[in-house]
């Protein structure tokens, strides 16, 4: 092989190489900047969510799809019918407050299936669902993106709970389990203490329950209203 030829080669295959390393580092960009993607940050606070003191609807509304989108969660024309946002009449929207929407509620046969939807650090009042003229309220939860705090009152109280928000007061559950992504939990006992808290990159979550009979709903902080 003539000299020209060897180095010709030897020039090809450095080059190639260089591409391959090139390739390489720029696979490992790809995936740097993916993995800094893949945790949903808090955007939003009480200050987004309040004009001279009530509770901005489209803010919140906002505030969810932004993580929506994130989640690649689709937003529906139902959803856009049918989604509702509250802070329970608490005025601590960033902390205490959720988004759901009923798919169905049905008092007939007694089912009933809702998507709960938290925004980073946001939690549901403590509450129970107690007997009416319908059975008391049975419920489980499954985690379909981000991750939350699931709590009950039943069982000893576990170490390293989250703080609660001064605007909800003092709370009867102190058990709980971290509940991630494809994980369900099923309340403890009927008409027992029970609430929801989104870890930091927020929580969607479905609801399967019997009937919701609004008028068995008892929150522990009685200034809180659905």
């Amino acid at each position: 092989m003539k000299l020209k030829e060897v180095l010709t080669l030897a020039l090809i295959a450095a080059c190639g190489m260089g591409l391959a390393s090139c390739t390489a580092e720029t696979k490992k960009t790809e995936q740097v900047m993916t993995q800094e993607k893949a945790t949903y940050q808090k955007k939003y606070t009480n200050a987004d969510f309040y004009k001279d003191g009530k509770f901005d609807q489209e803010a919140a509304k906002k505030a969810f799809l932004d993580m929506f989108e994130f989640y690649g969660v689709p937003y529906t024309p139902l959803m856009e019918k049918d989604i509702w946002f509250t802070d329970f009449g608490l005025g601590d929207f960033e902390n205490v407050g959720m988004g759901g929407i009923f798919w169905i509620n049905d008092a007939e046969h007694g089912y009933f299936a809702h998507s709960i939807y938290l925004l980073p650090g946001q939690m549901i009042p403590e509450h129970a669902h107690v007997k009416t003229e319908f059975p008391a309220k049975h419920e489980a939860w499954m985690m379909s993106h981000g991750w939350a705090y699931n709590f009950s009152e039943v069982g000893e109280e576990t170490p390293g709970a989250p703080a609660i928000a001064v605007s909800h007061g003092p709370i009867k559950s102190k058990n709980f389990v971290i509940q991630h992504v494809g994980e369900v939990v099923t309340l403890k006992e009927l008409e027992t203490f029970h609430f929801l808290m989104a870890g930091p990159e927020g929580a969607i979550i479905e609801e399967w329950a019997c009937y919701h009979d609004n008028a068995g709903l008892r929150f522990t902080n009685q200034q809180a209203a659905l």
